[in-house]
């Protein structure tokens, strides 16, 4: 009765971590780059359809199915290590020698989990 009406929402929260802003790819050729990559495992997509619609085997199709897989696997896998390196620049501001250190670094860290899957 009157319990009911005293019960509130509380508000949800903006962000899980105390002053940090939600972030968006800023580096407009890491942002080419991602965007090329999804356009191709888009057109791949519409590839799948075509072969279930004209028919093709399940090997077939079972394998283009993981390609896509694989190329969104690797897209996913290139926007984090942009995002983690512009936020790295972002929050320590390493002079020029660093930040080829640290885009060295991402390129070996990005091989590196890239072997995982």
């Amino acid at each position: 009765m009157a319990k009911s009406a005293s019960l509130k929402k509380a508000p949800a929260p903006t962000s899980t971590v105390v002053g940090c802003d939600p972030t968006v790819l800023t580096d407009s050729d890491a942002r080419t780059e991602v965007l090329n990559r999804l356009r191709r495992a888009e057109g791949q997509l519409r590839g799948i359809q075509r072969m279930i619609e004209d028919g093709e085997s399940c090997l077939k199709i079972g394998q283009q199915f993981s390609a896509v897989r694989k190329a969104l696997d690797s897209t996913y896998l290139r926007m984090t290590v942009c995002f983690m390196e512009q936020e790295l620049e972002a929050r320590l501001s390493p002079g020029e020698e660093q930040k080829a250190d640290l885009s060295a670094m991402m390129k070996d860290m990005e091989t590196l989990l890239a072997r995982m899957g």
